[in-house]
């Protein structure tokens, strides 16, 4: 399929989906499901005034419920931080990914743009994409180019960084976009991906070396490894979900279909999508393949995999502080893995892929999840 054919797909076709799939759903997400098609009357419209938290709606939708969520555990308002032994350290990969789960779900832009300007401050930025010189990290450069392009943030001038030209610096020969590193080089598959997905959306195009690279790189069975070069190719449900879409949006149609036809014969039973040498289901590989199933065509695969995510989420019967998250598997919700489950759960809930991911016309609150009010004691 062809990029511009993915540009174009409604994928709001959820809203239709989310009836069909309401008698599957437990008792505590229902209720999400079975809401009407999720139009934007569910939310709060775009000129309505919002709070200084961005909380002034609610919604009926799975995705904007748990984008939501997301948005209310950015640490002062901005950021994510993950912890080392007792110490909080920026977490620049993990508010990247809620960026882009915000303009997927067409919500909490507000929160969305104070998290762009975080990443574009200096101290964040350069120790997040290396200074530059002595270091500079292929798949950070990526991502972080893919969100300032979803943004609309002028990505030649990102906190005085060009994005583009820091990426295409670090193409090698081979093809193969490479960390420049005094530790060493730790580029792999997903900053392959994301880089011919960002730089397809640049005047210059993805490079062809580049795009022949990631090609060359599919296994026999049409899934793709997260490292190049091993001895034996192992695919892997994260990296052939990206790999699948690039490929797309690069012109490599057999190459695309040949990845999302081994993500449909790697779903479990449960609709659901296990990591690389696990086999239960996750919420964080279920929904990168259903953001690429869905926007591909695979759409029995794709809703599949969106029941899978709603029975993961946090439903009206969970604490009101935790409505909308999604947990990371079926043991139940978990407080320390729930914000980067939740992130990449909402492409899959959403039914968005990265290519043309937009936050053009996204609304500026962070809803929370519509609930019946509890029954009055006699």
């Amino acid at each position: 399929m062809s990029a511009s054919a993915l540009r174009r797909r409604p994928l709001r076709l959820l809203a239709i989906s989310a009836l069909a799939l309401t008698a599957t759903l437990p008792a505590a997400t229902a209720a999400q499901a079975a809401a009407p098609a999720p139009a934007p009357a569910a939310t709060a419209p775009a000129s309505s005034p919002s709070s200084a938290s961005g909380d002034a709606a609610t919604t009926y939708r799975p995705d904007a419920a748990a984008a939501g969520w997301l948005a209310r555990q950015l640490v002062d308002g901005d950021h994510f931080e993950s912890v080392f032994d007792g110490t909080a350290y920026p977490d620049q990969g993990l508010t990247i990914d809620a960026v882009l789960a915000f303009a997927a779900a067409g919500s909490a832009d507000q929160a969305a743009a104070r998290a762009t300007a975080w990443l574009a401050r200096p101290d964040i930025l350069s120790g997040y994409l290396g200074d530059g010189t002595t270091e500079a990290y292929a798949g950070a450069t990526a991502k972080l180019l893919l969100a300032a392009e979803v943004r609309g943030t002028a990505p030649t001038a990102f906190g005085g960084v060009d994005l583009p030209a820091r990426l295409r610096s670090l193409l090698t020969p081979s093809g193969r976009f490479s960390d420049r590193s005094q530790w060493g080089d730790y580029s792999n598959a997903f900053g392959q991906s994301l880089a011919l997905i960002a730089l397809q959306r640049t005047p210059g195009g993805a490079p062809a070396s580049a795009v022949d690279f990631l090609a060359a790189a599919q296994c026999a069975d049409g899934g793709f490894p997260v490292v190049f070069g091993q001895a034996t190719c192992t695919a892997d449900t994260d990296a052939t979900a990206l790999a699948a879409q690039a490929l797309a949006a690069t012109g490599r149609s057999a190459k695309a279909k040949a990845g999302l036809d081994w993500l449909t014969a790697h779903q479990n039973t449960d609709g659901g999508f296990a990591a690389a040498g696990a086999t239960a289901s996750n919420a964080n590989s279920t929904g990168l393949a259903t953001s690429a199933l869905l926007p591909g065509g695979r759409f029995i695969s794709g809703l599949k995999g969106w029941s899978s995510l709603v029975k993961l989420q946090q439903g009206c019967s969970a604490d009101p502080a935790v409505r909308g998250a999604v947990a990371y598997d079926a043991s139940g919700f978990n407080p320390a893995n729930a914000a980067r489950a939740t992130a990449q759960a909402v492409l899959g809930l959403s039914g968005q892929g990265l290519v043309g991911l937009s936050a053009h016309g996204a609304r500026p609150a962070a809803p929370t999840l519509v609930c019946p009010a509890p029954a009055a004691r006699p």
